[in-house]
């Protein structure tokens, strides 16, 4: 059974989604897409699930914006 690009991209959004869990799921989606059209009429797709995933993870580590769920929860009482 081979699987499809598709596949191997939900791949890379299962495995982003705990690794940035303050960060809004629409906001990985919307890097995971970007860096993914990046690739868009490369011949040679073997690699891109990969190479999406690792520029997804550079873009996250250096800017990641809170999640509107955590931005306004009410401060933990000490």
């Amino acid at each position: 059974m081979e699987v499809s690009e598709a596949q191997h991209i939900d791949a890379v959004r299962a495995r982003l989604y705990p690794r940035y869990p303050d960060v809004d799921r629409y906001l990985v989606d919307e890097v995971i897409d970007t860096v993914f059209h990046r690739f868009d009429g490369c011949p040679i797709r073997d690699f891109v699930p990969l190479l999406v995933e690792r520029a997804a993870t550079r873009a996250l580590d250096v800017s990641p914006i809170p999640s509107p769920r955590t931005e306004h929860l009410p401060a933990t009482p000490v």
